[in-house]
């Protein structure tokens, strides 16, 4: 994002970085299979034909502990007929007419569907108790929390008793700067002005340090005070996890008439050139993912009434790009974890060797979704910065047309000159196409890799593969020498600047363009 940042300087205010909304979920993971419940009731001593009886009788103790009697009491409990109406638009209101300022603003119950249990009978005539999708009551708890703000939690009231909790970073981010007494003008969820821009992100990053365990075990304890009572001999903690995470990215421009025109051409910048490569890249993976069919990769381009939103979806993750007001947001939403691989130690081993594996769901690594989406906003606000090149096309030709110095030479050697590129020529044109592929952006370039970009076919001929690899060696060489790769200090992987990507595409470009475009604009 430094070369975004760099090219729009002027025209930015601040920039935030940091969550926008998350959701938890709290699970009994034990209660979760057949076996378990069969281990919970035997530990209870209660029969499998009891089973119904006993589970109304534990949801009556969770309900007469819970907030509902009190919430009943003042007018603060309402009960949805359908899980379609927006819950919060209803809690707003309640705490509208009550003029709630702090603590629980309301009860919401609602029937939704769930993983549940019921009795079955085997194959054999004997009983058990079966897991299956279901139906049950929640209650929904709204909270105007002392340093969350707005937020909710769900309490599912029969087996496995689920609890989902959802918070809003942002929210959360004004209660700390109303506490710092800093001043801010806010638009939604999003911060149009903020007096100091630094310490707003200095209390974003404090998020990260949280102890969701013992928050999140605390505000169990708010809505579900029995547990772990209700289970008798059998007392199981809750297993914390994310659910889904959106982190935003969010560039505030000094005006909103100063963003609207450049968002115009970001927008067709992503629709006209961003395949299904650019997308996979974006989220650090390797195009070779989609190429063998186990990816599902869409975008689309939706209108709302502030304007209009991009969005790619990477199979159950998506990232948009959006405006509000002066806000420009990119936002990264992860809900499945299980494609995206990072450097973590074993799960069973905090303290053995990092590798690459699977991020987990759980609120420990939250620090580390927390950078993964950061990477991906950067990713795409860097390969958006490309469009905003306002030089002329000899400033930035005219220089890799001539002959130049090779950078360095081995001791003792003169240096030596190389040939300038031919951007029309086909050899230099497939060259300068194959370097500015995304790809290279997360995986750096060797020469194998260049020489299989540029030879359609494999040869199994020893001597024809040690040609193709001189020759490369040299192209690398020329590459070096204009200033379009650089080599990563002692490794044979080369990566490419920002400033030659913009100049590269500037060059495609133009030599894509046909001549009445180029009228047409020079008109």
């Amino acid at each position: 994002m430094k070369n975004f940042l760099q090219r729009f300087a002027v025209l930015i205010a601040g920039v935030l970085h940091g969550f926008d909304r998350l959701v938890f979920k709290g699970k009994l993971c034990p209660l979760y299979s057949p076996q378990g419940m069969n281990c919970l009731l035997r530990c209870n001593h209660v029969l499998i034909k009891d089973f119904k009886d006993y589970a109304y009788a534990v949801t009556d103790q969770v309900l007469d502990a819970s907030w509902l009697a009190w919430a009943q009491a003042l007018g603060r409990y309402r009960y949805l007929n359908s899980g379609k109406i927006d819950k919060e638009a209803v809690a707003r209101e309640i705490a509208r007419q009550h003029h709630v300022q702090r603590g629980l603003v309301c009860v919401l119950a609602c029937v939704e569907p769930c993983w549940t249990f019921d009795k079955a009978v085997r194959p054999d005539g004997t009983l058990t108790v079966r897991g299956e999708p279901g139906r049950c009551r929640h209650l929904y708890h709204y909270f105007l929390h002392p340093t969350f703000g707005w937020m909710y939690v769900r309490l599912q009231t029969w087996f496995p008793f689920e609890i989902q909790v959802g918070i809003n970073g942002r929210e959360w981010l004004a209660r700390q700067m109303t506490q710092e007494r800093l001043r801010y003008v806010r638009s939604d969820n999003k911060f149009v002005a903020v007096q100091d821009w630094t310490r707003a992100q200095q209390l974003l990053d404090q998020q990260l340090a949280t102890d969701w365990v013992r928050e999140l075990d605390a505000l169990q304890q708010q809505v579900h005070p029995l547990h772990p009572g209700h289970l008798g001999r059998m007392p199981v903690k809750y297993n914390w996890t994310t659910f889904q995470s959106e982190w935003a990215t969010d560039v505030v421009f000094c005006q909103q008439k100063v963003l609207e025109p450049w968002y115009d051409r970001w927008l067709r910048q992503a629709v006209l050139s961003y395949d299904r490569s650019d997308i996979l890249c974006f989220f650090g993976r390797s195009p070779a993912v989609y190429r063998k069919g186990r990816t599902r990769i869409e975008t689309s381009v939706h209108a709302h009434f502030e304007g209009k939103r991009i969005k790619h979806w990477v199979d159950g993750n998506s990232l948009k790009l959006y405006t509000h007001a002066n806000v420009l947001r990119t936002e990264t939403t992860l809900h499945d974890t299980n494609p995206i691989q990072v450097q973590r130690p074993p799960a069973d081993d905090p303290e053995g060797t990092p590798a690459r594996r699977t991020m987990r769901r759980s609120v420990v690594d939250l620090a580390q979704r927390a950078a993964f989406s950061e990477n991906v906003n950067e990713r795409y606000l860097e390969a958006l910065a490309t469009t905003a090149e306002t030089r002329t096309l000899k400033e930035l030709v005219e220089p890799l047309t001539q002959r130049v110095l090779e950078p360095r030479c081995k001791p003792g050697q003169p240096p030596r000159q190389v040939r300038g590129l031919n951007p029309l020529a086909a050899a230099d044109a497939k060259l300068l196409t194959v370097i500015s592929d995304p790809k290279w952006m997360i995986n750096d370039l060797r020469n194998r890799e260049l020489v299989a970009a540029l030879y359609d076919t494999a040869s199994d001929d020893p001597k024809e593969r040690r040609r193709r690899s001189a020759h490369v060696t040299r192209l690398l060489r020329l590459l070096r020498a204009h200033g379009l790769l650089e080599k990563i200090p002692r490794t044979h992987r080369y990566q490419m600047p920002a400033e030659a990507r913009a100049k590269i595409q500037a060059l495609l470009a133009c030599r894509n363009a046909n001549p009445d475009q180029l009228i047409t604009k020079a008109a």
